[in-house]
């Protein structure tokens, strides 16, 4: 079912740990956002085009079809191109930071995970400066 634009935006997260994709998927609804969730690449991919979220959360080390190859094929295919995508990953070094901006990647957050930086990152992609669906109150 596709989801509709007058209802909280919807956040695919892709990651391949069950322990990581059900953090994400806690903060990410503490935020007020609805979420989605693929545990390959694959998976991911299939998601993107058929329910149109509105951000996805990559990681970047998968079997099988690694983040990098994801990104790629997500801006390659104009239905998935405009979707921002924000990597969530250990990777740290600046060789894989370049990579991951070169495969298509609007924002990087490194593991473990801080809970304001993703809600800052997420609804600077989503909202371009609007308050968070909560108003912004984190007391």
């Amino acid at each position: 079912m596709p989801h509709t634009p007058d209802s909280a935006p919807l956040i695919l997260i892709v990651d391949d740990e069950a322990r990581n994709r059900r953090l994400l998927d806690v903060l990410v609804k503490t935020e007020g956002y609805q979420t989605i969730c693929a545990s390959n690449g694959q998976e991911a991919l299939d998601l993107a085009a058929s329910r149109s979220p509105d951000l996805i959360l990559l990681d970047i080390m998968m079997p099988g079809m690694d983040g990098f190859e994801v990104a790629t094929a997500l801006k390659k295919n104009p239905a998935t191109a405009t979707i921002p995508l924000i990597i969530v990953s250990a990777l740290s070094d600046v060789a894989a930071h370049g990579r991951l901006l070169a495969s298509g990647a609007d924002e990087f957050i490194n593991k473990p995970v801080d809970r304001w930086e993703l809600a800052l990152r997420i609804n600077r992609q989503l909202h371009r400066g609007s308050p968070p669906p909560d108003g912004g109150n984190h007391a």
